[in-house]
């Protein structure tokens, strides 16, 4: 092989190269020879064992990622459920401080109204 053709294969594992190698020498020998003495093999045969067990590979590691996305995406919302209760009930103690201390305000209201009278009272007593 040149050094110029083996720079353009970079990172292709060897058995893909020699795919490649055997389907250009096959592309060759369909335009050389004439038509019924090659011989055509289907693409099964010409693929190794390897590649097409890598697919299968690459299915099943799909479907480990899909349901490792599921898994994380269930936890999610479940933190986010537990979230919201946790957001709720601290709602409904605020509310009921906020209303615990608007009884107090209106109490001390009253009072204070009661002083005022009683002091403008003892202050007519006085003049």
């Amino acid at each position: 092989m040149n050094p110029s053709q083996d720079t353009g294969s970079g990172g292709i594992p060897e058995d893909r190269k020699l795919y490649v190698v055997d389907s250009i020498n096959d592309l060759n020998k369909l335009n050389l020879c004439p038509a019924g003495s090659q011989r055509l093999f289907p693409l099964e045969e010409k693929i190794p064992d390897i590649a097409t067990n890598s697919g299968n590979g690459n299915h099943s590691l799909f479907l480990v990622g899909l349901i490792i996305m599921l898994i994380v995406s269930l936890a999610l919302v479940s933190f986010v459920i537990f979230l919201i209760v946790q957001t709720g009930n601290k709602m409904e103690d605020v509310s009921r401080r906020l209303a615990a201390e608007g009884k107090d305000i209106d109490d001390l209201k009253k009072i204070n109204s009661i002083i005022v009278k009683r002091l403008n009272q003892l202050d007519s007593e006085q003049s």
